[in-house]
């Protein structure tokens, strides 16, 4: 039952998305509702949900915000994650973005490929580095940090 049922993301006051940054967003929610992990560590020695959980992503005031709720709608709380560690990976993933969608236009396989692996690399410690950040706040796989990296990607462009 430790999983993310509903997610949405506030982009109040976020420049509006491109259509592939919005393209970005609805896969990156629709393979997250698909097959996630996410649990709440106990706090203040009091009993956490199982789940399912309702997650909101922000960016308020320079800071990377979930908001948590069970499945019913009852907040569960909210935590505040710093951008600064995300900004330097966001940043190269992508300019590696950029790169494989103009390798798609005219190179040959074998260099869409080796572009696609760095993206991918990139993609990861993304990935690892969110992991990381939510170290005693929350717990995810590396699938579910993966789509929520891209999300913050999502969040970060606007």
């Amino acid at each position: 039952m430790g999983r993310i049922c509903q997610i949405e993301i506030d982009d109040t006051g976020l420049a509006p998305p491109t259509p592939e940054i919005e393209q970005e967003r609805r896969v990156a929610i629709f393979d997250l509702l698909e097959d996630n992990s996410f649990t709440l560590p106990p706090r203040d020695g009091r009993d956490i949900p199982e789940g399912p959980f309702r997650l909101n992503l922000a960016i308020r005031e320079g800071r990377l915000v979930f908001t948590v709720a069970t499945d019913e709608g009852e907040h569960l709380g909210e935590f505040h994650l710093s951008l600064g560690p995300f900004r330097q990976v966001v940043k190269d993933y992508f300019q590696i973005c950029e790169s494989y969608f103009e390798a798609v236009k005219r190179l040959p396989p074998s260099q869409i490929e080796a572009i696609d692996m760095a993206r991918r690399g990139i993609h990861n410690e993304g990935a690892r580095v969110l992991q990381e950040r939510l170290e005693g706040k929350a717990a995810v796989d590396i699938d579910t940090a993966r789509r929520l990296f891209t999300l913050i990607c999502v969040l970060h462009w606007g």
